[in-house]
């Protein structure tokens, strides 16, 4: 489906403000996504990580196309992603370039390691660290959306729970209990 099918119904396209509320609202799981050509290393804070499929290993992400980190994707196409925990929200604050970090000063202060030979840097003590290669890079307006396909998984033995934002600031997972489904309650 092309973009073209998206013309001639009502409203053409929904309010930015009021599509930026809206998606505050969606609480998602805080990852850093990892770069590195070279001695280059580059890096971004992502809510935007997701499964994608299970054979072949794959996930998505998006990436803005004038960052840093893209520039060194287009070189490489090797990324790394580290999901983080709750005692990990100064690293999420790093990688999202709060207090003005950029760069290779974003990494300091972290243990990494690669999972492959060729991979991008992950971070030593996340929950999961997974070494990715990009598929495919789709360009949709200001973002790269990537398909990687999962080379390596490493999952940390830690039972903190995940780093969490929802709207607009980092959350804690408050339930200590799984909700129950309907078809649970009926036993």
């Amino acid at each position: 489906m092309s973009a073209a099918a998206c013309q001639g119904g009502w409203p053409a396209q929904a309010d930015t403000q009021d599509f930026k509320r809206a998606m505050r609202q969606l609480a998602g799981g805080v990852s850093v996504v990892t770069v590195q050509a070279g001695t280059r290393r580059s890096g971004f804070t992502a809510t935007s990580v997701s499964s994608l499929c299970v054979d072949p290993p794959t996930l998505i992400a998006c990436v803005n196309k004038v960052s840093s980190s893209a520039a060194l994707l287009r070189e490489t196409r090797h990324f790394g992603v580290s999901v983080l925990a709750e005692p990990q929200q100064l690293v999420a604050e790093r990688f999202a370039g709060m207090g003005g970090t950029a760069g290779e000063q974003r990494y300091a202060g972290t243990d990494w390691l690669r999972l492959t030979p060729d991979g991008a840097p992950v971070m030593a003590h996340s929950l999961i660290a997974l070494d990715c290669c990009a598929e495919d890079m789709i360009e949709r307006h200001s973002h790269w959306l990537l398909i990687g396909r999962v080379r390596a998984v490493r999952q940390s033995d830690a039972s903190a729970p995940p780093l969490l934002y929802w709207n607009g600031a980092y959350r804690r997972l408050s339930a200590s209990e799984p909700l129950r489904t309907e078809s649970q309650t009926r036993r």
